[in-house]
């Protein structure tokens, strides 16, 4: 008799596991997934070494490993949202930006500055650590590029630290449907000089 309780004990186990493994990837592929920041880009909203949560459902559902829309495809992105997306030039990559143009909008930096439809847009998440214009080389679109009209089903991306990104003045613009999320919560955070954990930062909320 003990054994057959053991043996059912096991089983259920194994059932629970199961479930909760099913459980965990259905969460990972539609509702929450985390992401690791490895680069500056985004500083100071987002240091390297910080781990976020990501939502995975505010502008629709991807097919997992894919960039197609279960539904919700023509959801567009808000100015200003925090987005992780499969990067345009190598779908084994997903970059983390801050959407500043949207479809149809006239994107142009003169100086540093951003234009949108001819109007400055500037804002205090912005951060600049090169006081110098570049004017040549393929460095020279960090500064000044533009005007270009942002294509339907797309959005101009940047990051934070605009001196220190590669983003969309480099490589264009990000079709819709490789947006896989939206940044949501800082949920642990790693100083890599300092070895050791950034407490400060954990259950930070992103914007």
């Amino acid at each position: 008799m003990s054994e057959i309780k053991q043996k059912s004990a096991a089983r259920d186990w194994a059932e629970a596991l199961i479930v909760a493994f099913i459980i965990a990837m259905i969460i990972r592929a539609f509702v929450l997934q985390a992401y690791r920041i490895p680069s500056s880009s985004m500083e100071d909203t987002l240091l390297k070494g910080d781990h976020l949560l990501a939502t995975k459902y505010n502008y629709g559902l991807t097919v997992p490993m894919t960039t197609r829309k279960l539904w919700g495809a023509d959801r567009i992105p808000g100015r200003g949202d925090i987005v992780i997306f499969t990067f345009p030039g190598n779908h084994q990559m997903d970059f983390v930006k801050r959407v500043i143009g949207l479809p149809g909008e006239t994107i142009e930096v003169r100086d540093k500055t951003v234009y949108i439809n001819g109007k400055i847009f500037r804002q205090p998440f912005e951060k600049y650590t090169d006081p110098f214009i570049l004017t040549q080389g393929q460095g020279m679109v960090r500064d000044n590029f533009g005007p270009v009209k942002v294509e339907p089903g797309t959005c101009f991306v940047m990051g934070d630290n605009r001196d220190q990104s590669y983003d969309s003045r480099f490589w264009g613009f990000v079709p819709i449907q490789n947006i896989k999320g939206k940044a949501f919560i800082i949920y642990f955070s790693w100083d890599s000089m300092k070895h050791w954990i950034r407490f400060s930062r954990i259950g930070r909320l992103v914007h």
